[in-house]
This record gives structure tokens, sequence and C-alpha cells, in this order.
């Protein structure tokens, strides 16, 4: 049987990336997709969301767009990462259908209140939707599975010293998320940052002769232009948000420490840090399993295994 998610995304070229994996794979069934403004503008990544839907022929799974800014600070997003449309590189095709009426919130809500089991949520941006969704909706926290979510750090940030860009754009928001009590599984910088597509990688995808295939190619030869600056020091470009989609499919690709996770949202130097408690020194309970290692080549098959079945 299928295993029931709600996407919640910032497209962004690894969340589409994520999308495409997610989509592919009989062992997931997306209920929905909402969007968050994240990488690019709110307009933008619920187009962008519609677009990449629409080349998979996914007009059956419903859109709904999310709040248009953090929830108490402006909006910071990622162009430099994901170019002016958020999805840069390949041509698209237009939206061939629309969003829904509702919002994010309301649509995530009507999902879970429906679903005969439990959900699992993936989110793969700021955290703005789930947590007006939790704070809204506290009679459906039961009807969550697990939330699996990229965001966060243990070690160092990768918009600021300290911090992740997700959790960097709404800190308060994912402070409301780590302290729900809804089980987490939390795909930060240092398990992402191991999730390295090289030049080689690109060119398998390219070789396999569908549009999905080509588009995803194209996708990250875009997305290795920023990641290609010495500072990261990086021999490829990190697949960020496809990493939850891996873990949900092939958890044995990872390992994982169970540790508490706190969100700092007002040090001067360290907001939107996540404070990551591997030596229990805290005497917190553990909220989170936190990745922390990948298999690097399963993870590049498992994207090849899911784009050769968009050639069927």
């Amino acid at each position: 049987m299928s295993h029931p998610i709600l996407m919640d995304c910032d497209p962004g070229h690894d969340d589409a990336i994520a999308l495409i994996l997610a989509l592919s794979s009989p062992e997931l069934k997306p209920l929905a997709v909402t969007t968050s403004a994240g990488n690019q503008t709110q307009e933008k990544t619920l187009n962008n969301a519609l677009r990449i839907l629409t080349l998979l022929n996914r007009s059956d799974i419903p859109v709904a767009s999310g709040a248009v800014k953090p929830l108490s600070r402006e909006l910071i997003i990622a162009d430099s990462v994901h170019g002016e449309s958020g999805l840069d590189g390949p041509e698209l095709p237009e939206p061939g259908f629309a969003a829904q009426s509702m919002s994010a919130v309301a649509l995530m809500a009507q999902k879970l209140a429906e679903s005969p089991e439990p959900v699992t949520l993936v989110p793969t941006g700021p955290l703005t939707n789930i947590a007006l969704l939790l704070a809204s909706h506290p009679a459906l926290h039961a009807k969550i599975e697990r939330i699996v979510l990229m965001g966060g750090a243990a070690g160092v940030g990768n918009w600021t010293p300290a911090a992740e860009f997700n959790i960097f754009v709404d800190p308060e928001a994912a402070d409301i998320v780590f302290k729900s009590g809804v089980p987490i599984t939390m795909c930060g910088l240092d398990v992402t940052h191991q999730a390295l597509i090289l030049s080689s990688d690109i060119e398998r995808m390219r070789a396999i002769n569908n549009p999905v295939a080509k588009c995803v190619a194209e996708l990250l030869d875009f997305f290795m232009i920023f990641h290609q600056d010495p500072k990261w020091g990086f021999a490829g470009a990190p697949l960020h948000d496809p990493c939850t989609i891996a873990w949900l499919l092939k958890p044995e690709l990872f390992s994982s420490q169970d540790c508490w996770v706190g969100v700092e949202t007002s040090g001067e130097l360290t907001q939107g840090m996540t404070v990551v408690d591997r030596y229990h020194l805290t005497g917190q309970a553990a909220n989170a399993t936190v990745l922390f290692d990948i298999d690097r080549e399963g993870f590049v098959d498992l994207l090849i295994e899911a784009l050769y079945r968009y050639s069927a």
C-alpha cells in the first residue's frame, strides 16, 4: 500500500527534483502539494510547482498557495541560487491547470481530516505553512505520522555561519514545529552536503531518453553554477530536498541519531541556528531523528531509477 504524504515546498531546483522523485515512486501517495515563499516569492514558487506537475502530467494532485512571508519577519529569497524564476535552466511548460482556491493550510487540513491513515508531511522550504497548520489545527496532530523536513544543521550553516537557509528564513515557524511533539526527521546540511551530484551523474541522467530526465539534467546544469564557487569545496552540487524522499523510500541509505533540537530565534549572530544536542548535554528528551550520513552512490542510483520510470 502506498504511504500518504503531503509535500510543502518552495521550488527551487532541488524541491522540483524531490517532487519528481516522489511522484515516480509507487511506495508514496502524494495527496497534495502546497507552496511556501522561500527560494523565490510565493507567486513564483506556486507557478513552479504547477509547471513541474504539468510536466509530469499530474494535474490530479491538488496544489495550493501558502503564506507570502514568514510569521514575523520580512521575506528573504535565494535568487542567487535558483535564478529569477526560481527554476532557471530548462524550458518548462506553462501550468496546464490551476491552483486550488483554498489556502495551503486549509488544503493540508482537509487532506489530513479525510485520510483513513496517518499522513507524513514533507516540507522542503521554510516551515511557515507547517507551523500555521500545527497552530490552527491541534486536533489534527494525531493524523500526522511524522514530519520529514529539509532544514537546519548540527554543524555550520549555508546562509550564515550558524544557520541553514530554510530555518533562517522563518526561525519562529521552525521553533513551533520542533516544539510540536510530532515526530520529526531532520535532513540537515550534515547529510545533504554529502548528497552530491557530480557532472558524471548529470550525464547519466541526460542519457535517459525522456523529457523528465532531460529536465532534471538541465536543472542540475544551472544548480551546479552556484555550487562551483571554490568557497564551498564541493565536487558537485548538493541535492538537499530529495534527501527527504530518499529517506522515506530507503532509510537504509542513511545514518541517524535521535537528538533534542532547539531553534535560535533571537541570537545576534545565531538567528536560525538549529542547536543539535548530540551528546545529551541539555537533559532534554530527543524531539528529532537527525540524519548525518548518506550512501551517495545509492542515493544517485535511486534518482536514476526514478527517472527511468518516466520512460514508460
